[in-house]
């Protein structure tokens, strides 16, 4: 028997289809899925215009949270409402140029929130180890580079893939079993060889986001170091409880990405909907939780947004 002809194809258009097995649960699912995000929009919306307009939170530290806010919306807002729209309206299909743009962005903001969190450990690193000289290292203009190369890295990183995915040829199927288009699910319907979209997908991990864990492991050591050798415990208190909101937020952003890699690549008996059920939530839990857990820990903000919404004349 001749192997099938795939050369005559070469779709342009897309199908998402949702939730593989779970399509009569679609609207059901899209009920928290939707309230998720709203909150997400609103509390960074929020959160970026408290950062904004109140001069007392110029501060690095809450500038590096106003920037992880904003690429929280960019990361949730890249796949969200598309799968919304596949949960309410069936709108399955999805242009190539449309896929692209949504795996670009979604894998660019990732890349960009790991170097954020990078840069707020180093933020409590310099403030714990070297308070005394702590607005000198880390003024306005170095926070402004630092924002700038984690930027420029992640679009540097990612941007490569665009090029990758653009260059296959997609003649088997253009369904996707997924709520948005991802590097790797998008390459695996390609008609050619995808070994160097699977080398670079494992090397972009490995060379930002894991290295970035490491130097954040690294830095907390060093904190802890620094915090161990204060004189009272209260100091120490004091200063642990300064950190405590930023590894909060750092176990939200790791942990399920190295959950959902594991799952991946091991549980392989885990069904496909579990897996498209952990990536959802993946890009919508943290930018949900990452204000409210800023907001309940930091007398700042709390004081900051009870004082701009008691403020009438205030608006961003």
């Amino acid at each position: 028997m001749s192997a099938p002809n795939y050369s005559t194809v070469n779709y342009d258009m897309f199908v998402l289809t949702g939730i593989p097995g779970l399509k009569e649960l679609h609207m059901w699912i899209s009920i928290p899925f939707c309230l998720m995000y709203l909150v997400a929009v609103s509390g960074n919306g929020i959160l970026i215009c408290v950062v904004a307009v109140e001069r007392s939170l110029h501060k690095p530290m809450y500038l590096f949270l106003s920037l992880l806010a904003f690429w929280d919306l960019i990361l949730s807002t890249s796949t969200v409402p598309k799968a919304l729209s596949i949960f309410w309206f069936d709108d399955i299909n999805i242009s190539f140029g449309g896929c692209v743009t949504q795996l670009f962005f979604m894998h660019f903001a990732f890349v960009v929130e790991s170097g954020i969190l990078l840069a707020m450990a180093f933020d409590r690193y310099v403030a714990i180890c070297y308070p005394l000289r702590y607005t000198t290292i880390l003024s306005l203009g170095v926070i402004g580079k630092i924002g700038g190369i984690i930027v420029l890295r992640g679009f540097s990183t990612v941007f490569p893939i665009v090029f990758l995915v653009k260059r296959l040829p997609f003649c088997r199927t253009n369904i996707i079993a997924h709520t948005f288009c991802e590097h790797m699910g998008l390459a695996k319907l390609a008609c050619a060889d995808i070994t160097i979209n699977i080398w670079y997908g494992i090397s972009v991990p490995l060379l930002s986001v894991m290295l970035d864990m490491v130097t954040i492991v690294i830095s907390y050591v060093l904190i802890l170091r620094a915090v161990f050798r204060l004189p009272s415990q209260d100091a120490r208190l004091k200063a642990l409880s300064t950190c405590g909101s930023h590894v909060c937020v750092i176990l939200m952003f790791y942990l399920p990405g190295v959950f959902t890699v594991i799952a991946q690549r091991f549980g392989r008996k885990i069904p496909k909907h579990v897996h498209i059920l952990l990536a959802n939530l993946y890009v919508l839990v943290p930018p949900m939780m990452n204000p409210i857990i800023y907001g309940v820990k930091t007398k700042q903000i709390r004081e900051r947004v009870a004082l701009v919404f008691s403020s009438k004349g205030k608006c961003c």
